[in-house]
């Protein structure tokens, strides 16, 4: 049987051979039916007309706009959880805002609080100060060394160098809490305590991520500040912005600016966009 296959194999291979020494030709693309062109043999169902049968490569366009849609639908998840964190913190704002323009606090607290003053958020953070590293000494000694017998030298001399101060620099010093309220900034931990009150404010700057702020005051030299998780440090620097405008322009001012923003803020909601691919099938 296996001798049988082989000959007619063999003779089938000769006569092709035989064809294309003998100027046969095979249809062209051209020449053949659209169901064997680009290489395909399509077996189409009896009933079934040409409009309705599917495109060789039509599950590869819905396979890319697949594909496409999920990538577009990661990045809308994205933005859409930025912007509900913002809109989130912005009426958590308006909230604290509000009830300190009606003399009400929104943290609870036992601080000795001023006339007037309102708690308006709290969380954990870490205190740093500036401060220096270990000195060091940098020098020698010098002078003369007298022979006084027996193999025996006394030196006379004297020590000369200089102390360099350490690298000043902001050191971590406590972990307490962070509480800002409408007058001022204070930490309170097991070892140290510090507040920054609006009125002294001479600088206040923070890092790109907005988890490390720095602050100096009219009555302290160094300076000094509080570090907080990244997520943590972007909400304290929105409400920080609020009670200090507070501070200075009153509730009525802010909290106007306030409901405008929420109302632009509105407006920019993420929306998942169509990719070209998908409304290319639709």
């Amino acid at each position: 049987m296996e001798k049988e296959i082989f000959i007619q194999i063999v003779s089938l291979f000769g006569t092709l051979n035989s064809l294309s020494h003998r100027g046969a030709r095979f249809p062209s693309d051209r020449e053949k039916p659209a169901e064997q062109s680009a290489g395909f043999l399509l077996l189409k169902p009896k009933n079934v007309t040409d409009s309705h049968y599917p495109l060789p490569m039509s599950w590869f366009a819905n396979f890319k706009a697949n594909r496409a849609a999920k990538r577009a639908q990661k990045e809308h998840d994205v933005l859409q959880a930025a912007w509900q964190e913002d809109v989130d913190c912005l009426r958590k704002i308006i909230a604290a805002i509000t009830a300190a323009s009606n003399g009400q606090d929104s943290v609870p607290n036992s601080l000795m609080q001023k006339p007037g003053e309102h708690t308006l958020w709290s969380g954990q953070g870490i205190f740093h100060e500036t401060g220096r590293t270990a000195s060091t000494y940098v020098g020698g000694s010098s002078g003369v060394s007298i022979p006084i017998g027996g193999g025996i030298r006394f030196r006379v001399g004297a020590m000369k160098g200089q102390v360099i101060p350490g690298e000043e620099l902001q050191v971590d010093k406590d972990q307490g809490v962070v509480m800002l309220t409408t007058e001022r900034l204070i930490f309170s931990g097991p070892n140290h305590t510090r507040e920054w009150n609006f009125d002294k404010l001479l600088m206040l700057s923070t890092n790109e991520d907005e988890s490390d702020y720095f602050i100096s005051v009219s009555n302290r030299q160094k300076t000094s500040g509080v570090r907080f998780h990244p997520t943590v440090g972007r909400e304290f620097n929105r409400f920080l912005g609020s009670a200090t405008s507070a501070h200075e322009s009153g509730y009525d001012a802010v909290l106007k600016e306030l409901h405008k923003l929420e109302k632009e803020v509105e407006a920019l909601k993420p929306k998942l966009a169509i990719t070209s691919e998908r409304a290319a099938l639709q």
